[in-house]
């Protein structure tokens, strides 16, 4: 049987799966380690493009592996750049964005995304996104600086108008209170 409700991640991919199609532009905002990069380029297919921003060379080298060990480089555009510079570099509308916040896995704990860039590569991201489209986050709390973030894009998130956006908070009760959960915001009108 297959786990819907694995973790935050896999929810995250689920929710994409139902959604992204051949032929779509998505945008890996913390490309991290490539999962989620590797994912988007599968979903995308040979006519869709995936932007894939990190601040980390490693963390750019991890994902060129991946997407070339895949086959999938060719419909992948690696960005090293901060994910609030989106609009320097994709100037196309697209269908979703992930973003996987916290630290990446393996890596540096001390680089962490932070609240003020998250929220303005989440503007810039709403200002591109194709009606219907799909922003995701996977939000970790428990680690030094992530409830802060937390905090400063709930305050963000909870104005948006209903009328423009669907958001929904989908947070696991049978795990610690500080374990990850999915931010799920949908554009529509």
């Amino acid at each position: 049987m297959m786990s819907l409700f694995k973790d935050a991640v896999s929810v995250s991919h689920w929710w994409l799966q139902t959604y992204l199609t051949q032929g779509m532009v998505a945008v890996d905002a913390t490309a991290g380690n490539g999962y989620d990069t590797v994912f988007l380029a599968g979903r995308v297919g040979p006519t869709g493009r995936v932007y894939a921003f990190d601040i980390q060379e490693e963390a750019l080298r991890e994902t060129r592996a991946r997407i070339t060990e895949q086959g999938l480089a060719d419909r992948v555009e690696l960005i090293h750049a901060g994910h609030e510079r989106l609009l320097e570099y994709v100037n196309e509308p697209i269908n979703a964005m992930v973003f996987n916040l916290g630290y990446r896995p393996r890596g540096d704990k001390r680089v962490i995304t932070r609240p003020e860039t998250t929220i303005e590569a989440l503007k810039g991201g709403m200002t591109l996104l194709v009606s219907g489209g799909l922003i995701l986050l996977t939000v970790y709390t428990g680690h030094p600086g992530g409830e802060e973030e937390w905090t400063s894009l709930r305050q963000f998130l909870v104005r948006l108008p209903k009328e423009k956006w669907q958001v929904v908070k989908l947070k696991f009760l049978n795990r610690p209170e500080k374990a990850p959960f999915n931010i799920g915001i949908q554009k529509y009108g």
